[in-house]
């Protein structure tokens, strides 16, 4: 602003209205960003969203503009920023899930396992046998089922969750101990006990 000269702050519905009017011009900004028309179209409701308590700041019309495209740059950088840490968190755990189990830890693991990893989602079993009985690679796994290796590190994850929780409903204390050298005995799992 200039000394002396006092500039009329914007009524917000003015800025709203003059920032829909240019909705097509965010989202070619956005497409050209992002690759993916459904995710700019994400982006832009957001920061709409987002801005529509902070229009009230503007004092020019001309800087609504300016202002927005700042904003837009500033949720493709955060997109990216949380798709990358999300990517490696993902790796990680395909690494992680990768790591052969040792061969005495597998001979000792209690009895009850096979029985309950049936009662689990098919799905999920299928994983937990492939990956962890018969030594499958998770990226060759996902190959075999169609899907991306990142969704078939997720799937063993959770199906060792839902495993680990019915072993716990089953095995008890002997869980705590990852059911190495299980004396429990339990009977196979009813119906009832499924984590579908």
């Amino acid at each position: 602003m200039f000394e002396g000269v006092e500039t009329p702050a914007l009524q917000a519905p003015e800025v709203v209205q003059r920032l829909i009017a240019q909705r097509h011009e965010f989202l070619a900004f956005l497409e050209r960003r992002l690759a993916s028309r459904a995710l700019a179209e994400d982006i832009l409701q957001e920061a709409f969203a987002r801005s529509l308590t902070k229009l009230a700041e503007l004092e020019r019309e001309e800087s609504a503009t300016a202002w927005f495209y700042r904003v837009l740059r500033n949720a493709v950088t955060d997109y990216r920023r949380r798709a990358a840490a999300n990517a490696r968190k993902l790796e990680r755990l395909a690494y992680e899930l990768a790591e052969p189990v040792a061969p005495e830890l597998s001979v000792a693991v209690c009895q009850c396992v096979s029985g309950l990893a049936k009662a689990l989602k098919p799905e999920y079993e299928a994983a937990l046998r492939a990956v962890e009985v018969e030594g499958v690679a998770v990226k060759d796994f996902a190959a075999a089922v169609g899907i991306t290796p990142s969704n078939a590190a997720v799937r063993v994850f959770r199906a060792r969750q839902a495993l680990r929780l019915q072993l716990k409903r089953c095995c008890g204390s002997c869980a705590d101990d990852n059911c190495c050298d299980c004396t429990c005995h339990a009977p196979a799992p009813s119906a009832q006990s499924s984590s579908r």
